[in-house]
């Protein structure tokens, strides 16, 4: 049988932080570019905050 030993952890964090970072580069070069999206959860949290501003001012009346 053969038995193959894990990867040093060492390499293994490294492979992780490269990949980190070119997520990273990438995102910004996205941003760069003009491509930046809103994530879906600030967009929800506008909405709740204006609904619930307009529910105020009208029960506030």
């Amino acid at each position: 049988m053969t038995t193959s030993e894990p990867p040093e952890s060492g390499s293994q964090r490294q492979n992780w932080v490269e990949r980190r970072r070119e997520k990273i580069r990438a995102e910004i070069e996205r941003n760069r570019r003009g491509e930046y999206t809103v994530p879906t959860w600030v967009l929800a949290l506008a909405l709740v905050l204006i609904v619930g501003a307009w529910l105020a001012l009208i029960f506030s009346v």
